[in-house]
């Protein structure tokens, strides 16, 4: 997807691990240590690949798979920095009301697609209206 638009839009993540799931907040450190070494995206699309079997075990797996230098990994899993990131992006979700995961805005308008379709559907018709709005300006 971020292939598909990476011209046009500009995609971010806000950590939101849900206290219901145990190994939430330990999965989203350790993306943004994968982050650390150029492999975010490839992480992330594991956990989201293996979320009903997230746990510290698989985790390690993961970053092991994606060959990622293991004695930094575990180094900057725990640093503060990733920890204030996350607390961060936790309160801020709060603040908005964010409930549940995943959380899609598009602009600052929370949307809630049904489908894969659906959402590319949403991302077409507001790249319309921008673009309609530059071709007006």
């Amino acid at each position: 997807m971020s292939d598909r638009y990476k011209d046009q839009l500009k995609f971010v993540i806000k950590h939101f691990p849900l206290e219901s799931h145990k190994f939430a907040r330990i999965a989203s450190q350790a993306s943004l240590a994968a982050h650390k070494q150029g492999k975010f995206w490839e992480f992330h699309e594991k956990l989201f690949e293996n979320y009903d079997a997230i746990n510290d075990d698989k985790i390690e797996q993961i970053a092991i798979e994606l060959k990622l230098d293991m004695d930094k990994f575990n180094a900057d899993i725990n640093l503060p920095e990733i920890q204030l990131i996350i607390d961060r992006d936790i309160k801020n979700g709060k603040e908005i009301g964010i409930l549940g995961t995943p959380t899609i805005f598009i602009n600052g308008k929370q949307i809630n697609p049904r489908t894969f379709d659906d959402f590319i559907i949403k991302i077409e018709s507001e790249l319309k209206k921008n673009s309609d709005k530059l071709l007006l300006d």
